[in-house]
């Protein structure tokens, strides 16, 4: 059975501007080759799409649970079939190896993150207690 005991520490007001300032840098440095990694991530999805598509038309003669759907009005013919294929074969998707920041979040963490620091570094206490270090431990 677990317990729930409150730990009680007083931490360097200086240790935690820093450790928020480095969070603030990474967070801005982050987002700001989010547009390159992301480029780079989809292009990655669409070779892995090619490859798909490669595996699947040379393995068409295995397929079962054929479907069709022609549409007249634009002239094109959907074709959906189903492969059972070992998992050692199928090509492997790429996956982000960054988090995606959307420009809301980025904003709210940003402005977070500055509030933290510019607070911490207007107060006289040399030790932070622990509820205001549970209030920006998340960015750390």
């Amino acid at each position: 059975m677990a317990r729930n005991k409150a730990i009680n520490v007083k931490i360097a007001t200086t240790k935690i501007i820093t450790a928020l300032e480095s969070a603030l840098a990474k967070l801005e440095a982050d987002y700001a080759t989010q547009s390159v990694n992301e480029a780079k991530y989809n292009k990655a999805v669409e070779k892995w799409k090619a490859e798909v598509f490669e595996f699947a038309m040379a393995n068409v003669k295995k397929s079962f649970n054929l479907r069709t759907n022609y549409r007249s009005y634009n002239n094109t013919l959907n074709v959906d079939f189903d492969l059972t294929v070992p998992e050692k074969d199928m090509p492997v998707e790429p996956e982000r190896d960054f988090e995606f920041l959307h420009a809301s979040t980025y904003r709210e963490s940003k402005k977070e993150l500055s509030n933290a620091i510019r607070i911490l570094k207007m107060t006289d206490e040399e030790t932070v207690n622990t509820s205001t270090y549970n209030a920006v431990s998340e960015y750390l």
